[in-house]
């Protein structure tokens, strides 16, 4: 086994050579990548639904001498996910191919859309989306200190599809009213990636005390709000920069948008064409000449 691999990465490679308890195990800790794994031997083994020397063998089979050698690792691999943009930065420099920047990063992009739409479960997205065109649900978003654009640009589009979409800020002094108009069956849409915002879980957690179903966009190490989450969106973002790239977001979220608008066009329709009058009587755009 390439021993340069991520743990990931080994782990998925190795799903053809484990026993039935074993993939179950894998597949779980797959599924809540890397969280699940970062806790006890105990918790891990009775959330998978498997037993404790199950868990051993696992990692055995990964290379490692056991539970704590594979999660000293994990935690490892981790840390170097959240380093920070700085750091980020000085350990991709050293190396990069000596092709010009448009094309790395254009590499590194494609290479992100591949991947996440790839791995998108189909039913987990036309779910997602099902569940943002339900007329009789208000749907919230927010996002953190990088991904609030996204929420907003997000925003900005749903309220042309449907009404009732709110944009929840990140100052923790404005969710209270927010919080108070959130009755069960309502949706918030969350958006958080590496390094994971206190605040995005804060509020994920009082949504789902208020019957709220989350629907989380994150990264494919999924942030702690996955926990909470009903549906669980995973981007590739890695990129030749100090900072993740949020292109992979951004199409999953016109495509979920195009979505939406399919399944609520009878009504959009109208609504669109309403709002263009509008635009119109209001002269807000400039005439062509």
């Amino acid at each position: 086994m390439d021993a340069t691999a991520t743990i990931e990465d080994r782990m998925r490679a190795a799903m053809g050579d484990l026993t039935r308890a074993e993939r179950q195990l894998a597949s779980h800790i797959l599924t809540h990548y890397p969280v699940a794994a970062l806790g006890s031997i105990t918790e891990l083994a009775r959330a998978s639904g498997v037993s404790n020397p199950t868990v051993v063998r696992l990692c055995q089979k990964l290379g490692f001498k056991g539970y704590p050698d594979y999660q000293q690792a994990l935690r490892g691999e981790v840390e170097a996910m959240l380093v920070s943009p700085l750091a980020k930065h000085d350990r991709w420099a050293g190396g990069v191919p000596d092709t010009h920047i448009l094309n790395r990063f254009a590499d590194a992009v494609v290479a992100n859309l591949q991947a996440t739409l790839g791995q998108i479960d189909h039913a987990e997205f036309d779910a997602a989306a099902a569940l943002l065109a339900d007329p009789g649900r208000r749907v919230f978003a927010m996002g953190g200190r990088i991904t609030h654009a996204m929420a907003e640009y997000f925003v900005t589009l749903m309220k042309n599809v449907r009404p009732n979409v709110t944009l929840l800020s990140g100052m923790s002094n404005t969710w209270p009213p927010a919080l108070l108009d959130m009755a069960a069956g309502d949706v918030l849409v969350v958006f958080d990636i590496r390094r994971y915002e206190n605040s995005v879980l804060q509020l994920t957690e009082l949504a789902v005390e208020q019957g709220a179903e989350v629907v989380l966009v994150t990264d494919r190490w999924l942030s702690p709000a996955a926990a909470h989450a009903r549906h669980v969106l995973a981007c590739h973002i890695e990129a030749p920069s100090a900072w993740d790239s949020t292109v992979s977001l951004l199409v999953l979220v016109e495509t979920l948008l195009a979505s939406v608008q399919d399944r609520t066009w009878e009504a959009t329709e109208g609504r669109l064409k309403r709002l263009e009058e509008l635009y119109a009587r209001s002269r807000f755009f400039r005439r062509h000449r």
